[in-house]
């Protein structure tokens, strides 16, 4: 089928669409009310005011609580397995939205087993390495460090591991096939990792909101089923899209891919020349036939990248499109504003990142909420 895609926790091709994605996952398009509800808390990032962030799974329930003043907390995370790039960071900029406007605390998981289970020819030693990379990317998002936990499976995994094993007796292979597509192949790390990833859905008794992109959905199904029986509320979560990758509309970013992504490592010379080079073009084969015909902003991947979170002035977007698609904006000069716009990120970003390693200690070990963690007896009765 020329239209077919396939979504999972580890791959992601084709062309996705989102609609039926939301039918065949069952979860809920945020709708205008929903919409409208969480945008009057306080003035929320480009990438959710534009509905980059679309679907949902029992977010009305938890801003109700919110509401009346049971709260939630946050959960979110990132398996490490190679440089983070720009799309790897929008669960994050989410959570720190979520954070200050809510004043919730937020778990952030760096599961150094999954990948090493799920990725051939990937060692215990490399993503070791990366882990320390991913979380200086973390903590330079500005969270706060006493209403933060970023841990590691490896080595929380003595508080982990009674809950992980309630959780996995409570899951046959015939299910976790059906919904991770294991198979008789699949290494049993693999097979037992999904309780790992479960056990935070319930670090508190609130009910547990979850930013994370669509195709880590297959997870929290299996959460939100198993929740009522340990006594805690179904997990929410809120799904955002794939960020494409340079060469186009299929598929999503991969650091593995060399022309696919900007990374948050990435200098302004290397920016220039992967946009200018790689970046796909929804411009017309020559000057004229642009300048008569127009460009196609909905496959451009710079106006594309612009759209979903980089431009945070909906009026620049709005001239960006109706000036491309007229033909008076031409493919390089779109390519020269997204230039311009991840070299202001990145600078920030790099910057912010240079400070991180003094507060490592905080947010894993003796920040208020770490210390909470680690002293957390009641963890294993969970």
């Amino acid at each position: 089928m020329p239209d077919a895609f396939e979504v999972n926790p580890w791959e992601v091709k084709g062309l996705v669409d989102y609609e039926r994605l939301v039918t065949q996952f069952g979860t809920q398009k945020i709708d205008e009310p929903l919409h409208r509800k969480l945008l009057s808390y306080g003035k929320a990032p480009a990438a959710l005011r534009r509905k980059f962030w679309y679907s949902h799974r029992d977010l009305n329930f938890a801003l109700q609580e919110f509401d009346r003043k049971q709260g939630f907390f946050l959960y979110t995370g990132r398996a490490p397995s190679g440089p983070m790039h720009i799309g790897h960071i929008l669960p994050f900029t989410l959570a720190k939205w979520f954070q200050d406007v809510f004043g919730v605390n937020l778990y952030i998981e760096i599961p150094d087993d999954e990948k090493f289970f799920a990725k051939q020819g990937l060692s215990l030693e490399q993503i070791d390495q990366w882990v320390k990379d991913d979380i200086l990317d973390i903590i330079a998002v500005g969270f706060d460090p006493n209403k933060t936990f970023i841990f590691q499976d490896r080595e929380f995994i003595k508080q982990m591991y009674t809950p992980a094993c309630r959780i996995a007796k409570r899951i046959n292979g015939n299910l976790a096939k059906a919904v991770f597509g294991f198979n008789d192949g699949t290494n049993i790390g693999h097979l037992f990792y999904p309780a790992l990833q479960i056990v935070p859905c319930f670090f508190e008794k609130k009910r547990c909101v979850i930013p994370a992109a669509i195709d880590q959905d297959p997870y929290w199904r299996i959460a939100r089923d198993l929740a009522g029986g340990f006594g805690f509320p179904k997990p929410a979560q809120i799904h955002s899209k794939f960020v494409v990758p340079l060469t186009g509309m299929e598929g999503k970013m991969s650091s593995s891919e060399a022309h696919h992504a900007i990374l948050l490592s990435d200098s302004p010379a290397e920016v220039k020349e992967k946009v200018t080079k790689h970046a796909f073009s929804g411009g017309r084969t020559t000057l004229a036939e642009h300048r008569k015909l127009g460009g196609n902003p909905d496959v451009d991947v710079a106006f594309q990248w612009l759209q979903a979170f980089l431009e945070e002035d909906d009026a620049v977007v709005k001239k960006l499109y109706a000036d491309y698609k007229s033909g008076k904006l031409l493919s390089g000069e779109m390519k020269q504003v997204l230039i311009d716009k991840l070299n202001g990120f990145l600078g920030r970003h790099q910057k912010a990142r240079a400070q991180a390693a003094k507060l490592v200690d905080k947010f894993k070990y003796s920040g208020k909420l770490a210390k909470r963690m680690w002293d957390f007896s009641d963890m294993a009765n969970r």
